[in-house]
């Protein structure tokens, strides 16, 4: 098993998948800022998290991390 950057034609089908699966054009899946980090997803700007690519002998796989801070929820009530 193992884990490696997706190319940037991988980068543009995810960022297409997840659009129409999550519904979102705002989505957008940006190369890593510097080698050996993760892809980030992020939405209108906003980086909500991470995306790492598995290729498990041959079957290969993206699995989401994604962070939501308390600070960002809405208020109880």
């Amino acid at each position: 098993m193992s884990g490696s950057t997706p190319s940037p034609s991988e980068i543009a089908r995810l960022q297409t998948a997840l659009r129409r699966l999550l519904g979102s054009a705002g989505l957008t899946v940006n190369k890593p800022p510097r080698a050996g980090m993760s892809v980030e997803l992020a939405v209108n700007g906003e980086v909500i998290g991470t995306i790492h690519r598995d290729d498990d002998e041959g079957e290969v796989s993206y699995a989401i991390n994604m962070v939501l801070l308390e600070e960002d929820l809405p208020a109880e009530k």
